[in-house]
This record gives C-alpha cells, sequence and structure tokens, in this order.
C-alpha cells in the first residue's frame, strides 16, 4: 500500500502532505527530526491519509495537493474540523 497524508504541525498552523509506502514510520521520522522539511514544526499529528494499491496514483494525487491549491482547498474543506482540532 502506499498512503498520501496530510500532518498538522502542533507547533505551527501549517500542514504538511507527504507521501511513503510505510505511514506509522514515515509519521516517526518526522516526529524524530529526520526529515528537513519538517524538523522545526513537531510535533506532529497525522490528520488524514489516502491509502493507494499502486504507487504511481498516490505520487500523482500528492503532487496534485501540493501543486494545484484548488485541490488542496477542497480537502480542507472536508477535514476541517480534524484541522481545527490541534
Amino acid at each position: 500500500m502506499y498512503y498520501v497524508y496530510v500532518l498538522k504541525s502542533q507547533k505551527w498552523n501549517k500542514p504538511y502532505i507527504g507521501f511513503t509506502n510505510d505511514l506509522v514510520k514515515r509519521v516517526k521520522q518526522h516526529n524524530n527530526k529526520d526529515t528537513k522539511s519538517t524538523r522545526y514544526g513537531i510535533p506532529w499529528k497525522l490528520v488524514y491519509y489516502e491509502a493507494y494499491l499502486s504507487r504511481y496514483d498516490a505520487r500523482k494525487r500528492e503532487l496534485q495537493l501540493k501543486k494545484y491549491g484548488s485541490a488542496f482547498g477542497f480537502l480542507k474543506k472536508r477535514i476541517k474540523h480534524s484541522l481545527d482540532r490541534i
């Protein structure tokens, strides 16, 4: 399985979008400062993920959320209360 995920920094009001094939391990890496791009935002909390059988489909979705603001905007509307709870 491949996952597209959204993390929310408990320190900053900032979401992070990522892609992985091991979701639990990847979230731990973000919180252990093993990831340069999220090092200063810890602690991070997983607020949303999508699972895919195809690596290609997951990567395509991640890029869509990162590149097109409207795609992430629609997702933020769907998970608004999850993002607000942190």
